[in-house]
């Protein structure tokens, strides 16, 4: 039975989590960062212990979860010992072998979402997607994240991590999208908040219709005009050009491909 847990990570993912946690009745006994500071603050939003030493990590919590960036999980879990308990991690990427090494019961906990630590989620909302190497482990974290979320399933390492790049290119690469337009648009004077509606239209189209159907724009049937007049206006953005030529091509490509 799983009531006392010890977040490692102190991040958006670790914070949005734990306090999602706390709410649904588990008690958070501690928290560890390499920073003292975040850990403190994460902490006193649950009423925990924290830590920014490895070597003060409680011994006495009945789950682990490792709430970090990928290139940062194997260097803390080497210097932990877990003592067979379950140990868990929450990475899209990252397979569930990993974690072989440091105890007998292990899994993995993956919230398909984008967090920012102010921002406030709905984890009804949220798909969880969960994976473990026993029978008895998975049907704890099946429980863990029940509590949490509605929308919880089993998915092996391979299917998560194919997962990960479609919510690379949904999600991270978009926004990185929003983030050129902006900048564009802050040269031309032109407020960000005018796509809004488009951006919100966008989104709610991709959710009634298959996206390669909603495509629009001059990349569809590549109007070579208006490309060009695009990237010529855009010369003293080397890099806007380079992105908008790259995803004109793609978008031609497919919807060649699609209407064969």
């Amino acid at each position: 039975m799983i009531q006392r847990i010890t977040i490692i990570g102190a991040g958006n993912l670790a914070t949005h989590l734990s306090v999602e946690l706390k709410r649904a009745g588990y008690e958070i006994l501690q928290v560890y960062s390499r920073t003292e500071k975040s850990a403190k603050e994460l902490a006193a939003k649950l009423e925990s212990d924290f830590t920014n030493s490895i070597n003060k990590i409680s011994k006495e919590a009945d789950l682990y979860i490792v709430a970090l960036k990928d290139s940062a999980v194997l260097e803390v879990l080497s210097k932990i010992d877990f003592q067979n308990k379950p140990l868990i991690h929450c990475s899209g990427s990252l397979p569930l072998s990993i974690l072989k090494s440091y105890s007998e019961n292990i899994g993995v906990l993956y919230p398909l979402q984008t967090f920012s630590k102010n921002r406030k989620v709905n984890f009804k909302e949220i798909p969880v997607f969960v994976e473990a190497n026993n029978q008895e482990t998975e049907k704890l974290l099946i429980k863990l994240a029940s509590s949490i979320s509605p929308k919880v399933s089993v998915l092996s390492s391979d299917k998560r991590k194919s997962l990960h790049i479609a919510a690379v290119f949904a999600c991270n690469f978009v926004n990185h999208f929003y983030t050129l337009a902006g900048d564009f648009l802050q040269t031309e004077d032109i407020a960000f908040e005018v796509l809004y509606p488009l951006i919100s239209e966008t989104a709610k189209k991709v959710q009634e219709m298959n996206p390669a159907d909603a495509q629009t724009g001059p990349a569809v049937r590549f109007d070579e005009n208006i490309i060009n007049d695009h990237l010529k206006q855009l010369n003293n953005f080397p890099d806007h050009q380079e992105v908008y030529k790259s995803i004109s091509k793609s978008i031609f490509k497919r919807h060649q491909e699609k209407n064969k």
